[in-house]
C-alpha cells in the first residue's frame, strides 16, 4: 500500500514539473506611433464613439530607439474616454508576439501575451504597455515558455 502511496506522489510531482513555466524573461520596446499614426476609422456617432477602430503599423524600436520591428494590430473603442481592446503583434526578426487585451487611454495597461511564432514559440505572459504621451509606447513585456 506505501508504494502506491509514494509512487502516485512520484507521478504527481512529475506532472507537476513538466506542466511548470520556465524562466522569467523581460523585453522593453517601445512603439513609435509618432510618424506612423493610427488610421481612425470613425463607425458610429461623429467623433470619438463606441465601435471606433484604430488600425496601425508603426516601427518598434528598442530602448536605444533602434528598429528592432514592427507593431501592428487593431483597436475597437469600447468605453469613451477610457479604454480600447486591443490585439495586435510585435513583429521581431526571429519571430512575432501577439497580444491581447484592453487599452487604457491613460496609465499603464496589462495585456496578456497570447502566443508567438519563431523563437517566441510556446511565449506565455503579460506586457504592460504605457502611452508616453509623445507618440510612443512603452511595452515592458515579462515572459516564459510554456514546456
Amino acid at each position: 500500500m506505501n508504494f502506491l502511496k509514494y509512487f502516485s506522489l512520484f507521478l504527481v510531482s512529475i506532472n507537476i514539473a513538466a506542466c511548470s513555466q520556465g524562466k522569467m524573461q523581460t523585453l522593453v520596446t517601445i512603439a513609435d506611433a509618432r510618424v506612423d499614426k493610427a488610421e481612425f476609422i470613425d463607425s458610429g456617432e461623429p467623433g470619438d464613439s463606441v465601435g471606433d477602430i484604430l488600425v496601425f503599423d508603426q516601427p518598434l524600436l528598442n530602448e536605444q530607439k533602434v528598429k528592432i520591428g514592427n507593431n501592428s494590430g487593431s483597436c475597437i473603442r469600447t468605453r469613451v474616454g477610457h479604454s480600447f481592446q486591443c490585439q495586435w503583434t510585435l513583429t521581431l526578426e526571429n519571430g512575432s508576439i501577439q497580444v491581447a487585451g484592453r487599452e487604457f487611454d491613460k496609465g499603464i495597461s496589462n495585456i496578456a501575451i497570447v502566443g508567438g511564432t519563431g523563437q517566441y514559440t510556446g511565449i506565455a505572459g503579460e506586457m504592460q504597455s504605457v502611452n508616453n504621451g509623445d507618440g510612443t509606447f512603452t511595452q515592458i513585456l515579462q515572459y516564459w515558455y510554456q514546456k
